[in-house]
Formats: structure tokens, C-alpha cells, sequence
């Protein structure tokens, strides 16, 4: 499945909320997440922009490949994602395959859908709060973009780690 987003960064969270909730977008989660991301030592999946991901969401334990496809107007990724049973018994599997945790971040994270498209509000520590819309094309992100307010200098396609670095926080 292909993954399109952008992230637009340090938003005023009460008026994108407001401006969603009237736009008729329901929220779906709201809550704490971990991600750890996982490579080998000679970091050959970040190399080859591969993503190996493993994440805790409220009490789901999601395991997530992604392959870059662009980064051009959004990111753009091929994305396979299946619920499993054990996180513990996944780093497990993980280290006796030669992978090891490259990165590990905690967020707490609000989610609104409305039609096919994903609204997700995402607070790290120490950085502004920011946005990532998440639709199946992008006349459809582009579009969300103008009707919460937003203007294309202010979009980007950051991965989070890039996010991170921007703020100096990696």
C-alpha cells in the first residue's frame, strides 16, 4: 500500500482541532505511542531508505515496513503494516536476526479521519507540536492543506527523523 504524506510543522493544536471538528473529521485515537526503529550495524535499510518499525498504540503492537519511493511534494513510501502479539517477543526475533534498536521515540499522538484522510497531531518533548495529513493522493492532501488554512510554503515532507534534526534533537 502507498503511504502519502506531508507534516507541517509548529501548529496551534486548539485551531487545527476546531478547524477539523467543523470540517466534520472524527477523532479515532488519542494516546502515548513508542516506535523503535531497527536496522542492522552497517545501517543498510536506512541506506537503501527502508524503514523496520515496531510500535506500542494505546494496547496494539503494530510491525511496520516502509520503502522510500519519493520525497519530492510528500512522502511518499510503499508501507506494509501487520497487528502483532508480543512486542517483547518481536525484539527478540529482531536481535537474534542481527537487527538492533537504531532509534527510539515516545509521543503522544491525536488522530482525526475524515473520509480516507488521517489527521495525526504529534507532541514530542521539546519541540512544537506539529502536523502530519496522510490521504491516497495529492490533490486530496493539497486540498486538506488550503481547507484547514495552510499554505504550501508551509508543508513539507519530512520523515521524523528529519523532524528531529531540525529541532536538534538527534
Amino acid at each position: 500500500m502507498k503511504e502519502i504524506e506531508v507534516k507541517i510543522l509548529e501548529i496551534n493544536v486548539e485551531e487545527v482541532e476546531k478547524k477539523l471538528k467543523e470540517m466534520g473529521a472524527e477523532k479515532v485515537f488519542e494516546g502515548e505511542m513508542v516506535s523503535i526503529y531497527f536496522d542492522f550495524s552497517d545501517r543498510l535499510l536506512e541506506k537503501e531508505g527502508k524503514i523496520l518499525r515496531l510500535r506500542q498504540k494505546g494496547g496494539k503492537v503494530i510491525l511496520t515496513y516502509k520503502e522510500l519511493i519519493t520525497q519530492d511534494k510528500a512522502k511518499i513510501m510503499d508501507e506494509n503494516e501487520l497487528e502483532v502479539q508480543d512486542f517483547d517477543l518481536m525484539l527478540e526475533i529482531f536481535e537474534k536476526i542481527g537487527l538492533s534498536p537504531l532509534y527510539k521515540f515516545k509521543k503522544y499522538r491525536t488522530t482525526y479521519e475524515l473520509n480516507r484522510t488521517h489527521f495525526e497531531i504529534d507532541k514530542y518533548p521539546d519541540i512544537p507540536a506539529f502536523l502530519e495529513i496522510e490521504a491516497p493522493d495529492l490533490y486530496t492532501i493539497n486540498e486538506m492543506v488550503s481547507k484547514l488554512g495552510f499554505s504550501g510554503e508551509e508543508v513539507n515532507s519530512y520523515s521524523i527523523k528529519e523532524v528531529l534534526e531540525h529541532y536538534g534533537k538527534l
